[in-house]
Formats: C-alpha cells, sequence, structure tokens
C-alpha cells in the first residue's frame, strides 16, 4: 500500500512540475512579447500604429502602420472558419454515425494524413494549383490573394476539426440516441438533435483549435497570399500579421525589428481575445 501511494506521490508530483513549466513558458513568452513589443508601439504612436494604412518598413521615410495585417488577418480567419466548420462538422457527423466501418476507417485515415502534412506542402500544392486556377477562373493578373488564403486555410483547419469533433461525437453513449429511436425519431433527427448537444462542448473544442490554426498560420499563407501590404480586397494580394512578422524578421534591424516585435504582440493579444471570447461563451452555454 505504501508503494503505491509513493508511486501515485511521484506521478502527482511529475505532472505537477509539467504544468507549472507550461504555464512558466506562456508567462515568459508574454513577458518577453511585452518588454519587446512596447517600445516600437510607444515610439512609433499607438493610433499611427494600429490604425495606420501604410507599412513601409524600409522607405527612406519609414511607415509602421499595421492596420492592413489586422483586417487581413480578420477576414482571413473568419472566412477560412465561415468555410471550414460546417464542412468539417457535417464531415465528422457522417464518419461518427452514418458511415460504414470500413469507409469509417478509410477515412479516418486520410484525415490523420492531412493532419500530418507540413503547412509547407499545402502552401506549395496551393501556389502550384489553386492560384493559377483562380486566375484562370476570374480572369484577374494574378490569383495569389486573400481568397487562395482563405481556401487553403479552410482545408488546412478541417482534420483537426474533423478528429476532434469526431471523437466528440463517439464518446456519447448509445442510450441517449437508442432512445430517440424509440421515441419515433428519426436518424437524423436524432444525429442532429441527441447526439450532436450533447457532444457540443468537444466540437466546441474543435473549432477553438481550428481559429488557432488559421490566425497563428504563416507559410501556406505566405505563398498563396502575395504577402503584399495593402489593405484587404478578395482578389488582392495582402499580408497577414503572421506572414508580416515572417517575410521581414531576417533581415530587421532598430526600429523595424522592434515593430515586428510589436506584431507579435497585437497577434499574441489577438489569439488571446478570442480564445477568451470562445471560452466565456462556452462557460456561460454550460451555465445555463
Amino acid at each position: 500500500m505504501k508503494k503505491k501511494q509513493l508511486v501515485e506521490n511521484i506521478i502527482h508530483g511529475v505532472f505537477l512540475i509539467l504544468g507549472l513549466i507550461t504555464v512558466g513558458c506562456v508567462l515568459l513568452i508574454t513577458v518577453y512579447l511585452v518588454i519587446s513589443g512596447i517600445p516600437a508601439i510607444m515610439e512609433i504612436g499607438f493610433n499611427d500604429f494600429i490604425f495606420g494604412k501604410t507599412w513601409a518598413s524600409t522607405a527612406a521615410q519609414p511607415q509602421y502602420g499595421i492596420l492592413p495585417f489586422i483586417l487581413t488577418s480578420i477576414y482571413g480567419t473568419a472566412g477560412a472558419i465561415a468555410i471550414g466548420v460546417p464542412i468539417g462538422f457535417l464531415c465528422s457527423v457522417y464518419l461518427s454515425k452514418m458511415a460504414k466501418p470500413k469507409f469509417k476507417a478509410i477515412m479516418e485515415s486520410a484525415v490523420s494524413l492531412l493532419a500530418g502534412i507540413p503547412s509547407v506542402i499545402y502552401g506549395l500544392v496551393g501556389m502550384l494549383v489553386l492560384v493559377p486556377a483562380i486566375r484562370e477562373l476570374f480572369d484577374i493578373p494574378d490569383g495569389a490573394s486573400l481568397f487562395a488564403a482563405i481556401i487553403v486555410l479552410a482545408i488546412m483547419i478541417l482534420p483537426s476539426i474533423i478528429k476532434v469533433s469526431m471523437t466528440a461525437l463517439d464518446a456519447v453513449p448509445k442510450e441517449y440516441e437508442d432512445a430517440s429511436l424509440a421515441l419515433g425519431a428519426t436518424d437524423v433527427e436524432t444525429y442532429f438533435k441527441i447526439s450532436v448537444p450533447a457532444a457540443k462542448s468537444g466540437i466546441a473544442a474543435a473549432v477553438v483549435l481550428g481559429v488557432g490554426r488559421a490566425i497563428g498560420e504563416a507559410m501556406a499563407v505566405m505563398m498563396v497570399s502575395g504577402n503584399a501590404p495593402n489593405m484587404p480586397e478578395l482578389f488582392q494580394s495582402v499580408r497577414f500579421l503572421t506572414t508580416a512578422v515572417a517575410s521581414e524578421m531576417a533581415y530587421s534591424s532598430g526600429l523595424q525589428q522592434q515593430a515586428l516585435f510589436s506584431i507579435a504582440l497585437v497577434l499574441f493579444l489577438f489569439i488571446m481575445l478570442i480564445n477568451a471570447t470562445l471560452n466565456f461563451f462556452l462557460k456561460r452555454e454550460k451555465g445555463e
């Protein structure tokens, strides 16, 4: 008995240390971003930095306005979620509740494969296939645009949404569905009115993961969006917050480098705000 208690105490201590390390890393990143990002905002000016429409960091008279990056990130993420979430959700319901076991096993393997593909591969395929297709389909000079980035991001978030939603739906007790069917409900009614509400916390977690990946993606977006600091338009080259940092950090120095850290700080706060908002509504629904 003492040996068992000792093992449990050791495991508890290990988990506690790992948890503290995780929290410590988040705090360290937060403090570092704040210390590195605040000076540039103070020097440039908050309004000029956040609401400025021109980014010309290498010009003779540099300008550091990031409003185009902020709006592009918002529109791109919202577009990817609007496309990816419904498709991923409906796919997860079909695979979890309607698909035959063999087909379900094949599709699960395919989804896992999609989740493991590096983002640069998505960007490469998008650059070689999607961008020329958009250029030809809409008869525009260049297919590298916000629209191409939205499509790529929507495809990239599908695996996480499908996998997590399927896990949540598979965990719903079969007795719930049997009781619904016994009361005369159809299969589809049972899935969408019984199974989905019972698994809504897991589905919401899938959406949060999708939002996180859509906001934080850089390489694939850089390859298909054109990476130009323009105000966002659907068929125009744009630059996201993530790609703004990734594209200039290698050769930046002085105020330019500090401004890039400020962009990273804005992105970090943006992600924290979205996660806090989603968690607030989830807890509110649980409370009700």
